[in-house]
């Protein structure tokens, strides 16, 4: 990567320049509107030109509080043109939390989907902002798409360097305050770096034989998550970026099959819920070359019934928004008969270093648990004016995940929880992710989700929401019983709630916290 300021090219610029080698090629989709690749990069000159009109430059922040539009992308692309940090809210977060984010990370503008209007209200009565921005008429901020119309699409120079943060990205908390992870241009521009000394985490996702036409990414998970990252390596290898919404598993499955979709990106149990859907033995998906899946922790078991019913197509991207990506488990290590290699997060990605530590920092065998520590050069510069809490977890050059899990004989990963959900009980520990491939192994268990609950002496006990498939004839005691029959009594739930489905954060992973809460609530 070019190490001045002067030769320094953006990911913005690159992907610009990748749509304007065809700018009559349709570049995005959202619901039935075609928008190609000139008419998107002539709209994000013209943004970028409107919001400096606007006061708003480099090294200021924008936050987006919008849904999956093509303008939401270019907003991104304008505000990060100009060289301003791009923080993107998760919807679903309470206008309190969104507020404090907001706040903290001193926005400068706030750029508004006009469906989301009375939050935006809402939040800037609790958190006013300099400027309120648009993506069409709406009552609370000015119309930025009319600002943008009056402007030239003729190229404007970016004004970012390469050592500037890029993106703050929060945490995906649904209560409390959420982390702002710092990620420079620099950093960023190696996703989706296409030449060989640059080259970036996506390039193991989105590589594709010469004969096959260029790649069709579905987003149905938010666009300030994975997604809007995948979206990016998309538009720069001159493909096709269909949003929707929001994930629904019978417009998924259209989708797939309506657009020809090669790529999709789906957290486990979002992938579960796809795979169980009837549409999906009916539904011509043979389109898919790339079923990537990551973010949380997923079932060996419940990713075997996806390789039977989607083929040999499914991709495990282990990786934070901390550290970048770790590791990979490619098509070829998906075999459905061995579940012991799903249950790996697959090999350490090129230019990654992982060690496996134990708490007092020393290093540990192939085969023993320890926290698993990453040095790269995709990890953050640290967490938004938090410095203490940036040294809890940066040390020496090394990021502290807060997942343990080891290394193998033959150099695969495996993650056996995260730090904070390990449930410690009387004898011992309990690792979450392993009751609850336990639990998903049953013929009668679609999902689970296990976390701890303390009791009125301060002791955790297990517990476990789980959702049964239809018409299975299972009770608790039965998974009770299976349960001590396979792991002892330690790992015996002390209550099992069965649930129609289980409640999910922003980004799509088991909201845990949520069910911790209502288990609380219930016990008192």
């Amino acid at each position: 990567m070019p190490d001045t300021a002067h030769d320094f090219r953006t990911y913005v610029e690159e992907n610009l320049d990748a749509l304007g080698t065809d700018p009559g090629r349709v570049a995005l989709v959202h619901q039935g509107r075609r928008v190609t690749a000139g008419e998107f990069r002539a709209l994000v000159h013209r943004m970028a030109r409107a919001m400096r009109k606007q006061g708003i430059d480099r090294g200021r922040t924008v936050t987006l509080l919008s849904g999956n539009l093509p303008e939401t992308v270019a907003a991104r692309y304008a505000a990060n043109l100009i060289g301003c940090r791009v923080n993107h809210l998760y919807n679903k977060l309470s206008a309190d939390v969104q507020a404090t984010i907001v706040k903290d990370v001193e926005t400068a503008a706030l750029i508004v989907d006009p469906r989301f209007d009375d939050r935006a209200a809402e939040l800037t009565a609790l958190a006013p902002v300099p400027t309120v921005l648009t993506l069409g008429p709406a009552k609370t901020g000015t119309d930025l798409l009319e600002l943008a119309s009056a402007e030239s699409d003729e190229p404007v120079p970016s004004g970012a360097r390469p050592e500037d943060i890029c993106t703050i990205r929060h945490t995906g908390g649904t209560t409390g305050h959420p982390k702002g992870i710092c990620t420079t241009y620099g950093q960023v521009r190696t996703f989706v770096a296409d030449d060989d000394e640059d080259a970036g985490d996506a390039k193991v996702l989105w590589e594709r034989p010469a004969d096959q036409e260029g790649n069709r990414l579905l987003v149905c998970t938010t666009l300030a998550h994975a997604a809007g990252m995948m979206a990016d390596v998309t538009l720069r290898e001159h493909g096709l970026v269909v949003l929707l919404e929001d994930f629904d598993p019978a417009e998924v499955l259209a989708t797939i099959e309506r657009e020809k979709i090669t790529h999709l990106f789906l957290l486990p149990p979002l992938l579960y819920r796809l795979t169980d859907h009837p549409d999906a033995a009916t539904t011509d998906t043979s389109s898919l070359r790339c079923l990537t899946y990551g973010g949380c922790q997923s079932s060996p078991a419940r990713i075997a019934d996806a390789i039977r019913r989607f083929g040999p197509v499914l991709v495990q991207f282990y990786g934070q928004n901390e550290a970048g990506g770790i590791s990979v488990l490619p098509a070829e290590d998906h075999d459905p008969d061995n579940l012991e290699r799903l249950r790996s997060a697959g090999r350490i990605l090129p230019n990654v270093e992982v060690a496996v530590r134990d708490e007092n920092g020393r290093d540990l065998p192939r085969g023993e648990h320890g926290e698993i520590c990453i040095r790269s050069a995709s990890i953050m510069q640290g967490y938004w004016k938090q410095p203490e809490l940036t040294a809890e977890v940066l040390r020496d050059g090394w990021l502290h995940t807060g997942d343990i899990g080891f290394l193998d004989a033959d150099d695969y990963l495996t993650i056996v929880d995260r730090i904070k959900d390990m449930i410690v009980v009387v004898g011992g520990h309990v690792y979450t992710t392993e009751l609850e491939d336990l639990l998903n192994s049953h013929p009668g268990v679609l999902q689970s989700a296990v976390f701890g609950v303390r009791d009125e002496d301060r002791m955790e006990q297990v517990y476990a929401a789980v959702v049964l498939a239809d018409g299975a004839d299972v009770d608790a005691d039965q998974l009770r019983a299976m349960v001590r029959e396979a792991r002892g009594a330690m790992y015996e739930p002390a209550h099992i709630e069965f649930v129609e489905q289980l409640p999910l954060t922003d980004a799509g992973k088991p909201d845990k916290k949520q069910l911790r809460a209502q288990a609380t609530r219930t016990a008192a």
